[in-house]
């Protein structure tokens, strides 16, 4: 529940400085470069499936938007997360990230327990897309 500050409250806690000031911020998760690897090749592999499966010339447009869009997004969060190499926060390495694990907002996980959080959708998709293969083999076209 918020509450009103007075101005006076607030002079007695405040320090007014000209100093620029220095933020600590945490742009990596703490997750391993692998497992947005494992994300990202789960998607590609997802678009080349189908590619291999159904492309024909109108499709080629929309599956190189598709590759284009999960590059350049996973790209810029790459070089998002790098933008201060002297910054404190850097992603867990694979073997801190199994000894550790990650501390989120509902309490620690392991690294188990977060990989299936953050590989749970990818695989599935790329599962649906076997599925789907398997279908369209049985079935034929």
């Amino acid at each position: 529940m918020s509450q009103h500050v007075s101005q006076a409250d607030l002079a007695a806690f405040a320090q007014v400085s000209n100093a620029p000031v220095q933020t600590r911020v945490n742009r990596t998760f703490e997750l391993p470069a692998a497992l947005y690897g494992v994300t990202v090749a789960c998607y590609l592999g997802f678009l080349g499936l189908m590619s291999l499966l159904f492309m024909n010339s109108e499709l080629v447009l929309p599956m190189v938007a598709f590759v284009v869009s999960i590059i350049g997004g996973f790209g810029l969060c790459y070089k998002w997360a790098g933008m201060r190499p002297d910054a404190d926060s850097h992603a867990l390495t694979l073997g801190q990230f199994s000894n550790r694990g990650v501390q989120t907002l509902s309490g620690p996980l392991t690294a188990g327990e977060a990989s299936a959080q953050v590989l749970i959708l990818p695989v599935l998709i790329m599962v649906w897309g076997v599925a789907i293969a398997v279908i369209y083999a049985v079935v034929g076209h």
